[in-house]
């Protein structure tokens, strides 16, 4: 069998470590108007990718190119502002520290190796101690790990709750909360902003895809305390908290609302495809006949059950005969065991999706196809001399089967309630951002252009495709500084649009993407 997965090799061609000069915005304060908006003291209100978080870590460089951060520059260009301050931490390595144990990894890096560039975690120690408060207040309030119901969560910036009950707080809030009781929403209004933004709830159905989907819709549960971290927050408590946040946030600001990506279009979902298992003509015809093998014992097992008639069993079993051609074949994945599924796996459909994490050298060794050893040969010529194998080398048989496990997979139903949920908050969001009077930039389309056709700007175009693409760091999730410049402009955009604002727009160009060194961007 001979699988290739070959699309890291192709990184080291086209990956960008600079750019040229391009055209710049002509910053004059007598040409830009900050317009009906305030943007004296701007709060932005959010989760990781308000944060700056990128690259599978919040670090420093991330931070200082975060959207909002690059929205303050702008503001600033069209008033006097009281600055924007972010609660930085101490370094560029990325990576949490409690008490000196290690609680976050750092960032990914690209290093070069035997089949090209690959995403590598950095090889130091984080230097941020959780415990070591910082003195605020921050303009910033993004909160990696934040679902919407959190900004409202009493501790959940606990120092305290991240030894006693560490599902109630959160290590990256802790470093800044003013207290142990504040929420999030608390501490951003003490600040009393003149003008604010709020992007939440991604990670309101983000652990349940990058868990394979090993959570549960909650639907119909309003309870957000009974949920575990992979589930997906029932649309109604997502409006109701949503809802009053805004409120809050509105009584004297101005802002702008992002609603919610469909994620299983960024990279961390779509790199690596459902048809990567190569197969040479001789290969397809070893499986082909491995799994006619499969469907024949199956429908010897079935017809040993009284209760299951000869056609039953032969149609129950026919769907193991999986037929494989030369050239590019999908992967089996694990089902639930059923009736009419009795083996619990099949071939995965078109539109299912394998996650970025996946082992890649299990893959190559059979994992979501058969990992053959010679205990299956014997078997199989056995089968192949007319032969009756026993009820032992049938399990071994039956076991050689390694279908791609949930938690490194989307299957239909998966991806079905992932962009349920994401439809519901999207409509949640655009009628309160209605209601309430306020911007409101769609993210969603802006992150499917992204994978549809690309972003153009000056120096070339912007897409979403994995490391090459520009817009997505190395965790195929958070966005580059140049990803973080797209989102920001579509918030000037809007602003401009609404608020009679002249706000200049980032040149896309300025801002850094992947390299193939390990400096930051």
């Amino acid at each position: 069998m001979k699988n290739y997965f070959k699309y890291m090799a192709i990184l080291a061609l086209g990956i960008v470590s600079c750019e040229p000069e391009l055209e710049n915005s002509i910053e004059d304060a007598d040409f830009y108007s900050s317009g009906e908006a305030d943007f004296s003291n701007y709060v932005a209100l959010g989760n990781s990718l308000t944060a700056g978080y990128a690259d599978g870590a919040l670090y420093i460089s991330g931070q200082e190119n975060s959207y909002p951060n690059i929205l303050a520059e702008k503001f600033a260009i069209t008033q006097e502002t009281n600055g924007f301050t972010q609660p930085l931490v101490n370094d560029n390595i990325g990576g949490l520290l409690v008490g000196g144990s290690q609680i976050a990894k750092p960032r990914y890096v690209l290093s070069v190796g035997a089949n090209g560039p690959v995403p590598g975690r950095l090889d130091a120690t984080p230097t941020t101690e959780v415990t070591n408060k910082l003195e605020g207040p921050f303009n910033n309030m993004g909160v990696p790990g934040a679902k919407s119901y959190h900004l409202k969560a009493e501790g959940y910036g606990s120092i305290a709750g991240l030894q006693t009950d560490p599902p109630s707080s959160n290590a990256y809030f802790a470093r800044f909360s003013t207290s142990e009781s504040t929420t999030v929403l608390a501490d951003a209004m003490a600040q009393n902003p003149t003008f604010f933004t709020l992007w939440i709830g991604n990670n309101d159905v983000l652990g349940y895809a990058t868990s394979g989907g090993t959570g549960t819709f909650q639907t119909n549960n309003t309870d957000v305390r009974s949920y575990g971290p992979n589930d997906i927050t029932d649309p109604n408590a997502f409006a109701f908290f949503y809802s009053q946040i805004v409120e809050e946030l509105a009584a004297n600001a101005e802002g702008v609302l992002l609603n919610i990506p469909d994620i299983t279009t960024v990279p961390y979902f779509t790199t690596i495809p459902n048809n990567a298992l190569a197969l040479d003509a001789a290969t397809a015809a070893n499986l082909t006949g491995f799994f006619q093998a499969v469907a024949g014992v199956m429908t010897q097992v079935l017809m040993q059950n009284p209760n299951v008639t000869p056609e039953q069993a032969q149609a129950i079993a026919s769907q193991y005969a999986i037929q494989f051609n030369e050239g590019a074949n999908r992967f089996l994945i694990d089902v639930p065991v059923t009736p009419t599924n009795p083996l619990g796996f099949r071939q995965m459909t078109e539109e299912e999706l394998l996650l970025l994490p996946i082992d890649q050298s299990a893959l190559a060794q059979g994992y979501g196809s058969v990992v053959l050893t010679q205990e299956v040969g014997e078997v199989l010529a056995i089968l192949q001399a007319g032969g009756q194998p026993s009820q032992q080398q049938v399990q071994t048989l039956f076991g050689a089967v390694s279908g791609i496990n949930d938690e490194d997979a989307l299957d239909v139903e998966e991806i079905q309630n992932i962009r349920t949920a994401t439809t519901a908050y999207n409509q949640a969001i655009e009628s309160i951002a209605t209601n309430f009077e306020l911007g409101f930039v769609d993210a969603n389309a802006l992150v499917a252009k992204l994978d549809s056709e690309g972003i153009a700007y000056d120096g070339g175009v912007l897409t979403s495709a994995f490391v090459q693409g520009g817009a997505y760091s190395l965790d195929g999730i958070h966005q580059t500084p140049r990803g973080a410049a797209v989102i920001a402009n579509a918030i000037i955009d809007e602003i401009n649009e609404r608020y009679g604002a002249e706000v200049p727009k980032a040149n896309l160009g300025d801002y850094g993407t992947v390299t193939l060194e390990q400096n930051v961007q």
